[in-house]
């Protein structure tokens, strides 16, 4: 049984666009959803350089912008579950058929800019807590008046809040622990990022939705959405809750999933499923040239 899964915000590097931009046919897309949501995606795709796609307000169209075009590239059918982490929801929903691509895209560009500017209220940050004993890493976050922002699993949890109190985690960081603060522009997923949400829920209820063609797993719980508004409402209200990257792994491994493709910017998901859960097997579609490979994947999982 396949899944497909889609990263977040963190997966991107300069130039990433390019590969995929040589086939006309994908090159469209960029034309496309450049023109609906008024932003360059080919420019921050090929030519940006690193300053300018950490920004949240084009690392997330062109995350969720290099998603669509690497599934498309990808064309297979027969998956039966995706799921996506944090901006990566919003890949998941338009590949699972809740949303269109250019809805999605449009979803996407108002999602960053509305939680660049709820980063800009209150400094704040990130930082990414691992090893150690799991409830030692919750208790020392929680102590400290942060919260768990990413739950990834594997031996990995993102601490957010305060930029004091994340700085005092790293100087002392949990028993059998690393602390390693992260270059993002606010602590996301948590109560600073309140005020991006009703922009964003003003903007998804005016959007067309249509029941899912497949299971999609949601950040709040590793639920399966089997209703499109549903699956949308909950992407919504993410923007301010934690990401249980953990429990998305949990239910993919309990729902008998064999094998997942993470769609191109691909690595990070797929390496946390090797260390959280095993025995599914991973493929990280990277560049075209995976292509071949990917489609040999799918058909050992049933995808084609």
């Amino acid at each position: 049984m396949l899944a497909i899964i889609a990263p977040g915000q963190g997966s991107q590097t300069p130039g990433m666009l390019s590969p995929w931009l040589e086939d006309p046919a994908i090159a469209q897309f960029t034309e496309e959803f450049s023109e609906a949501i008024g932003l360059d995606v080919a420019r921050l795709g090929v030519t940006a350089d690193s300053d300018e796609i950490k920004d949240t307000a084009n690392a997330q169209p062109l995350i969720v912008a290099t998603g669509l075009m690497s599934s498309h590239a990808l064309g297979i059918q027969n998956f039966s579950y995706v799921a996506g982490h944090s901006v990566g929801e919003l890949t998941a929903a338009a590949i699972g058929g809740v949303l269109t691509p250019v809805d999605a895209m449009k979803l996407v560009r108002a999602r960053g800019v509305e939680m660049a500017k709820a980063a800009a209220v209150t400094p704040s940050g990130m930082a990414a807590v691992l090893g150690g004993d799991r409830q030692v890493v919750l208790r020392a976050i929680s102590d400290l008046g942060l919260v768990a922002a990413n739950d990834n699993g594997g031996g990995q949890i993102v601490a957010a809040g305060d930029l004091e109190a994340i700085a005092q985690l790293a100087q002392r960081a949990p028993e059998g622990a690393r602390v390693r603060p992260l270059a993002v522009a606010g602590a996301f997923h948590t109560s600073y990022m309140q005020t991006a949400v009703e922009p964003l829920r003003a903007l998804a209820q005016g959007i067309s939705v249509s029941d899912p063609l497949v299971g999609v797993l949601s950040n709040k719980d590793g639920a399966v959405g089997t209703s499109g508004r549903e699956v949308l409402d909950r992407i919504v209200n993410q923007i301010a809750n934690p990401v249980r990257w953990d429990l998305c792994m949990q239910t993919l491994a309990t729902l008998g999933v064999t094998g997942v493709i993470e769609l191109a910017p691909a690595g990070t998901l797929v390496g946390l499923i090797k260390r959280a859960a095993p025995g599914i097997q991973q493929f990280a579609l990277k560049t075209p040239d995976d292509l071949s490979a990917a489609h040999e994947f799918a058909a050992e999982h049933g995808g084609k």
